[in-house]
């Protein structure tokens, strides 16, 4: 099930994003998107989750919860 996840912090990185979700479950890829021309965070990324319902448990469970001063949003991604 492939995330994606909005309002990071634009000082987070990949890896940061990364550790978040393997908690919840196995990622299948993270992707932070980062500005081609500044080299920093837009604030958001995706991440892919192996199994459906490790998707599920990680909005449940992420979807507006403080990651440094920000909420963060996590919706499926189409």
């Amino acid at each position: 099930m492939k995330l994606i996840v909005l309002n990071l912090p634009r000082t987070f990185e990949e890896q940061s994003l990364a550790l978040l979700f393997k908690k919840i479950g196995a990622i299948k890829s993270c992707t932070l998107v980062i500005d081609e021309r500044t080299g920093i965070s837009k604030g958001f990324g995706f991440v892919e989750m192996a199994l459906t319902h490790e998707g599920e448990a990680a909005i449940k469970e992420l979807h507006g919860s403080k990651v440094g001063k920000n909420k963060i949003r996590i919706k499926k991604s189409s």
